[in-house]
């Protein structure tokens, strides 16, 4: 350091710019700041305010634990060797930091949208707070962009890769239209999208089929092109980023193209900006003057090779030292934060397996970025770090888009063999070996088990027998809820909702929320305190409650023209090639995949009603009024038969004995169930109270449930 001495502030911040590589956060731009949420208080906390900007990073592409990221070595670096980047924040907390419990609750967004404020009933978006739940528990929650392929809400910006000789890289891609309602023109990929390297479809191929498994009917190139139908008619205008139909898309069919694609973006740089972005909010010390981290680190004096005493998983040689080049903007957070959790929902919740598995809950100082996550309805990863990848895609339900990548094994926390791929992995071999695991809780919702294979995040390959399951790690199935749960807002207990649009059922109105609610407070005392939370509630093979397709009886089905097997999802192994990395879900992915060995299907057990046995049970389960499904069928016109995707089922009970006989319906009916109003309100007390002694509901969320008990129209 002598050699530093006379420079200046001013002149040590360049010198240390130029020397040595270190990933951070170089910049923080506030684009807004303003009292949150109409200026409310939230108890003893008081008002929240909320900031809006953009941060700006970079990382160190020759570091070991970048060098996961596809295509890393092939991004631009700027003069000091780093890989730039800048993401969209969003972050509300207390106005009086004081105030704060200390816990960052950081949301990973879908699709760009803000879902953290989903864990208040009523809350949503940015702005809307509902009950203010998490506002009232002191939560600091913080959001960025990640997904390298939406134009809409927080984005990450993040560089094109290039072919080592400065060439565009050029690959065979896949994408896939399943639509809603008809259109002459669809875009290409999400936007912003993968360009086809010409305007000629000559080599490209679209085809069409009307069910998942049916032969894939080709569509002759005189009739599609790459273009806009939209003002113009077919052939249209060309375009490189739309797909044009003559006759039109239906919404009958699956349509899928072959193409190839130039320009690919480094998606998995989302995963290191995230890690980034967290760990400055909870490890940076506020000062303007910045320093590389207080978590399981001293300020700059020339060491990181002593142990550490503090038991919290990491020593000192396990990190590098903090050089004068790891300055850091001001944090607008201070020194609050004494640990974080991350939270995601569906896509966000596959991101967050990921991220735990590529090794990411390490920043490049060797700093631990998460105590604990949520990965919720996830039972699988996704194409977040792939070539040419498609995070906007769903990793495969029965009906879409099954052969894009995201259930690639391993499926499993802990390491296990996968038969059929030749895979022997875990998703938490990387963390165990650094020390930087978090405590897990992973939720879902009966969806995920017929729609997405959860049944093989908990059983061998072959469904034969039950996997242990990590100490850090706990697994909550919400029993008889569909992916995207009830609104309990809008839908009392004996309130029919409407059919999905293509689909032949109800929607399932079960909610989850208050389960999450009580899963949150449980993982945070156990984060703070070493409080042991509530043991995992899934289905197993042992206790007889996760089944093959042969062993579900549901008691009365109104829905047609189907059979299980054909809304339940087949897991295939694809094998992408030889650039491609299964255990990682990560490089290059030869199109078309080819199909190899097939899975076993297992499903959670119902009982007498239809309702699923195992897991975390709601009291509108408990105290029933009617069959819960975490699938749905489509309707004609829609690949009748199919399932549909992603939606649930609701089959209500009949009101009387009289009514349910006349349909065939065995299951006893609301004026059997419950003879007076004040026998359901007891039952529902009853289940609500037994559910808080387990610490699987709140107090104030039993409360909201026996009120809304009280309005509800039964028998």
């Amino acid at each position: 350091m002598r050699g530093l001495i006379g420079v200046g502030l001013a002149g040590l911040l360049s010198l240390a710019l130029a020397g040595a590589a270190q990933a951070r956060v170089t910049r923080v731009q506030i684009t807004s700041r303003v009292v949150a949420y109409g200026g409310a208080s939230f108890g003893t906390v008081g008002q929240y305010e909320t900031l809006r900007g953009v941060v700006f990073g970079e990382v160190d592409p020759d570091d070991s634990l970048n060098e996961v990221i596809t295509d890393i070595k092939l991004a631009p670096r700027n003069a000091r060797g780093m890989v730039e980047y800048n993401v969209d924040f969003w972050l509300s907390k207390p106005v009086d930091m004081s105030k704060a419990n200390g816990t960052l609750l950081h949301d990973v967004p879908n699709r760009g949208r803000v879902r953290s404020l989903e864990l208040n009933v009523a809350g949503g978006g940015e702005d809307t707070a509902g009950d203010g739940f998490l506002q009232r528990q002191g939560y600091v929650l913080s959001d960025n962009g990640w997904e390298g392929d939406v134009a809409t809400g927080l984005q990450v910006r993040i560089p094109v890769a290039k072919n080592r000789n400065g060439t565009e890289i050029v690959n065979r891609i896949r994408a896939e239209y399943i639509l809603d309602a008809a259109a002459s023109t669809v875009n290409i990929t999400t936007p912003p999208s993968y360009e086809s390297v010409s305007t000629s479809n000559l080599g490209a191929t679209l085809t069409r089929r009307v069910h998942q498994d049916d032969p894939k009917a080709p569509i002759a190139n005189s009739d599609w092109a790459f273009a806009d139908c939209s003002s113009t008619p077919f052939p249209g205008v060309p375009s490189t980023t739309k797909v044009c139909l003559k006759g039109n898309f239906d919404t009958n069919h699956i349509y899928e193209l072959l193409y190839d694609a130039k320009n690919p973006t480094v998606l998995g740089l989302g995963f290191a900006a995230t890690r980034d972005f967290i760990s400055f909010l909870r490890n940076s010390n506020g000062a303007s003057t910045g320093h590389c981290g207080k978590k399981h680190h001293e300020e700059w004096r020339g060491r990181g090779d002593e142990e550490d005493d503090d038991d919290d998983g990491c020593s000192g040689r396990d990190h590098k030292p903090c050089p004068p080049a790891a300055w850091m903007p001001p944090n607008p957070l201070g020194q609050s934060i004494k640990n974080a959790i991350i939270y995601g929902s569906s896509q966000s919740g596959r991101w967050i397996r990921s991220f735990i598995q590529l090794g990411f809950n390490q920043d490049e100082n060797r700093n631990l970025v998460l105590e604990g996550a949520i990965p919720h309805k996830s039972s699988n990863r996704g194409a977040f770090n792939v070539r040419f990848g498609q995070p906007d895609r769903l990793s495969g339900t029965q009906h879409t888009e099954r052969q894009f990548p995201g259930a690639e094994s391993s499926q499993t926390w802990g390491a296990s063999t996968d038969r059929i791929a030749g895979v022997t992995a875990g998703q938490l071999d990387r963390c165990r070996r650094t020390r930087s695991c978090p405590k897990i809780f992973h939720t879902n919702s009966d969806t995920e088990y017929w729609q997405a294979l959860m049944a093989l995040v908990t059983t061998d390959s072959d469904s034969k027998r039950d996997l242990k399951i990590p100490k850090n790690v706990r697994i909550y199935l919400y029993a008889s809820t569909r992916h995207g749960g009830g609104d309990v807002t809008r839908q009392p207990p004996n309130v029919i909702p409407a059919p999905p649009n293509g689909c032949q059922l109800p929607n399932n109105p079960n909610p989850f929320i208050h389960g999450q609610r009580a899963l949150l407070v449980a993982l945070r005392d156990w984060v703070v305190t070493g409080r042991e939370p509530p043991p995992s509630l899934y289905p197993t093979l042992r206790d007889g409650t996760l089944v093959p397709l042969s062993a579900i009886h549901y008691p009365y089905m109104p829905a047609v023209n189907f059979t299980l097997q054909g809304v339940a999802t087949q897991k295939f192994y694809l094998d992408r090639g030889h650039d491609f990395n299964v255990e990682d879900i990560s490089g290059v992915m030869a199109e078309p995949p080819i199909k190899r060995g097939a899975y076993s299907v297992r499903v959670p057990a119902v009982d007498k009603d239809g309702n699923t046995i195992a897991g975390l049970t709601s009291t509108m389960v408990l105290v029933p009024v009617g069959t819960y499904l975490g699938w749905g069928v489509r309707k004609a016109g829609f690949s009748e038969g199919d399932s549909c995707d992603l939606n649930g089922g609701f089959i209500p009970l009949f009101r009387t004995q009289a009514e349910r006989l006349a349909k065939g319906d065995p299951r006893p009916s609301l004026q059997e169930r419950y003879p007076t109003h004040a026998d359901y309100v007891a039952k529902v007390t009853a289940a609500a109270n037994a559910l808080v002694a387990r610490r699987l509901l709140l107090p104030e969320d039993a409360a909201f449930l026996i009120n809304q008990a009280n309005g509800a129209t039964v028998p």
